[in-house]
Order: C-alpha cells, then sequence, then structure tokens
C-alpha cells in the first residue's frame, strides 16, 4: 500500500496501491511483397525507442481482447483475425519505466499496414530477417524468439 486515497465528493478514504499496469500486445502475422509470411513490428515514437511488437495499456474497462483489437488499429492500421492468447509476461523489469504485464495473442492481419499513434514506423519483418535483438525493446526480442520456436514445434515452417 502507498498510501490514503479520499473521494473529494464523499469523503470515503480507499487505500492506493501501487500496481503493474496490464498492457495488451500482439504478434501479427501478415505476408511480406513477396509472398512470405512475415511479423508486424513498430518502431517506436517514444522513449524506450526501437523495434517493438505492436501493444499497449489496457484502458480502465475494456477487455484485453479489445484492447488488442483497439491497438493494433491504432499502430498498425490493421484488424485481427484468428486472435488468439500466446504468452503472459511479468518481469519487473521487462520495461524500463515501470512494471508492465503483457497478455500477448498472435492474429493474422487483414488491411493495409501504416504506423499511426505511438508508432513512427511499421513495418512487416519476413520471419527469417528479423531485426537485431539489440534494436528490440522491452523483452519483446525473447518473446519473438519464444514465438518462433513455438512455430517450429508446431510444423509451422522453419522460422
Amino acid at each position: 500500500m502507498k498510501g490514503i486515497f479520499r473521494c473529494p465528493e464523499c469523503g470515503t478514504e480507499t487505500p492506493l496501491y501501487k500496481n503493474p499496469f496490464p498492457t495488451a500486445d500482439c504478434l501479427i502475422r501478415l505476408d511480406t511483397d513477396d509472398g512470405q509470411e512475415g511479423l508486424v513490428l513498430i518502431w517506436r515514437k517514444n522513449e524506450p525507442v526501437g523495434w517493438a511488437i505492436p501493444g499497449g495499456f489496457i484502458d480502465y474497462g475494456e477487455r484485453v481482447e479489445d484492447a488488442a483489437r483497439r491497438e493494433m488499429q491504432e499502430e498498425t492500421g490493421l484488424d485481427l483475425e484468428d486472435l488468439e492468447l500466446f504468452s503472459v509476461c511479468s518481469a519487473p523489469d521487462r520495461d524500463p519505466r515501470f512494471h508492465t504485464i503483457a497478455t500477448v495473442f498472435t492474429a493474422r492481419g487483414r488491411g493495409e499496414l501504416r504506423a499511426g499513434d505511438d508508432a513512427a514506423r511499421a513495418v512487416v519483418f519476413p520471419l527469417d530477417a528479423l531485426p537485431p535483438a539489440e534494436e528490440i525493446v522491452f523483452d519483446h526480442a525473447e518473446i519473438i524468439d519464444r514465438y518462433l520456436a513455438h512455430r517450429r514445434e508446431q510444423g509451422q515452417g522453419s522460422a
């Protein structure tokens, strides 16, 4: 507990807690220009700057799945098909700004890829030509590696 909040209208006291921030991220599959299956990454406008899996904060009262769809539309212009839960990532140091808990989905993207909101760029990378890990922010390089390993285990290609 970090303190007490007093409601300005009724005077009720409520304990304040310092909790992690929930986020929704999505590994979006999209074909490259030459027809290979690829993965959409964004180049972040804000710190930390680098390549990232598209995603963002879940709004109060919003379902995680709805947040994923909203954030993907805002950052990439894509709608999502076949949304599936992939992982939950909760290491306290996964985001250098504060403690976040990410619910990570996979989905197929539909529409025209374009950068928006917090994304300076949105790019579809072939699975065998992703950016180097040192250019990928947060714990997203590790998440991508786990995703590619999962695909191999499921017989969905070498990448």
